[in-house]
């Protein structure tokens, strides 16, 4: 494998010039075009990078700019006929969340990288966020005691989307680290949701996840909310964090706080909770650009032939719990069970997360 990677990318609208941006910072990359159509996107990109390439056509990136790897920032419902022309023409793909508009398109894309011997991965940023992956090392070390539930709140004022509703929107930034926290899939999602203003696409939604051992989590997206708000609260038998991802620092506070129930009582005189307020404390975190990292992973894969954290079975994944929760919102918020079975083949033998996210640096 060449040193440098090179790279195309595939829309410039609101996501896409981060992504030039880090890519164009990795030291063993070379983003050698852009593509767009609108030439005034281009345009702007260009005169920040002059030395990138702007194309208005996906066949000639694909065909005529001698790439290795494209990545995909487009709306959703150009997400699957991009990656696979992408991946049929040999390239190693990154696309956006969510991966495709159904589970079908995304086990398609899957076959068609393992079969073709590609890296294909998903941005799901926040699993590499050193918020994300502090509180990941919390949980799995046992220190909150066993989760009984997870709460989230994902609230702004627009941006309004027409392809896609808010719970595909901004529920995947949720879902992706509701799973990475439990290491385990949901067994059923309820769902309810309205549309205020665009008829069809719902733009406030409530969501339940339903895992085993009693445990849940709820996530609540809106694009209807006067203030933005980006807060998680993970509560455990011995102690809870809240991770507001809107704050400079601190971001994460673990809270010494619980409530028991005594195990025997005779009368109702005796039946007392046990409520323990301990101290709260804000772990330290190495704070670097979580999209940086993703991108850098991605080269990383490509080079070592890995299988990246965000694969395309996390995308399939999170892809049937949105259908789910699509499907409930038609049912009135009835649950919806979810079906884990699965044709799509895995590209490549997992690499462990430490040595991918190299999570040492994170440690506080």
């Amino acid at each position: 494998m060449k040193k440098q990677i090179t790279v195309g990318i595939i829309g410039c609208g609101y996501w896409g010039p981060l992504l030039v941006r880090n890519f164009k910072g990795l030291a063993d990359c070379q983003l050698k075009a852009v593509c767009d159509v609108n030439t005034e996107r281009l345009k702007h990109i260009r005169t920040l990078y002059p030395d990138v390439e702007g194309i208005a056509q996906t066949q000639q990136l694909l065909n005529g700019a001698n790439v290795d790897a494209v990545v995909i920032a487009t709306p959703v419902k150009h997400h699957y006929s991009l990656a696979k022309a992408s991946l049929l023409a040999g390239k190693h793909t990154f696309i956006e969340k969510p991966m495709a508009s159904s589970s079908a398109e995304c086990e398609e894309l899957i076959e068609i990288a393992h079969r073709n011997g590609l890296v294909l991965m998903i941005d799901h940023t926040f699993l590499y966020s050193s918020p994300v992956q502090k509180i990941a090392q919390i949980v799995q070390a046992g220190d909150l005691g066993e989760i009984r539930y997870i709460n989230c709140r994902r609230l702004n004022l627009g941006l309004f989307q027409k392809d896609i509703n808010v719970a595909w929107d901004l529920a995947p930034h949720d879902i992706s680290i509701i799973l990475h926290i439990l290491d385990e899939l949901p067994t059923t999602i309820n769902c309810q949701g309205n549309a205020h203003i665009t008829p069809g696409v719902e733009d406030v939604t409530n969501m339940s996840l339903s895992f085993s051992r009693k445990r849940f989590a709820t996530i609540q997206s809106s694009w209807l909310e006067p203030r933005k708000i980006r807060e998680m609260t993970i509560v455990g038998t011995r102690r809870m964090i809240v991770y507001d991802d809107l704050r400079t620092r601190e971001k994460i506070r673990i809270y010494d706080a619980r409530v028991e129930r005594p195990p025997h009582y005779d009368t109702f005189a005796e039946f007392q909770y046990s409520y323990h307020y301990g101290d709260s404390y804000i772990p330290y975190l190495h704070q670097e650009e979580p999209l940086k990292l993703a991108c850098q992973h991605f080269v990383d894969c490509i080079k070592t032939n890995s299988q990246p954290l965000t694969d395309g079975r996390r995308g399939l994944e999170m892809v049937r719990i949105l259908e789910a929760a699509s499907t409930s919102v038609k049912m009135n918020g009835a649950p919806v069970t979810l079906s884990h079975s699965s044709s799509a083949a895995p590209v490549f033998a997992p690499v462990k997360v430490e040595e991918m996210l190299q999570v040492e640096a994170f440690a506080g």
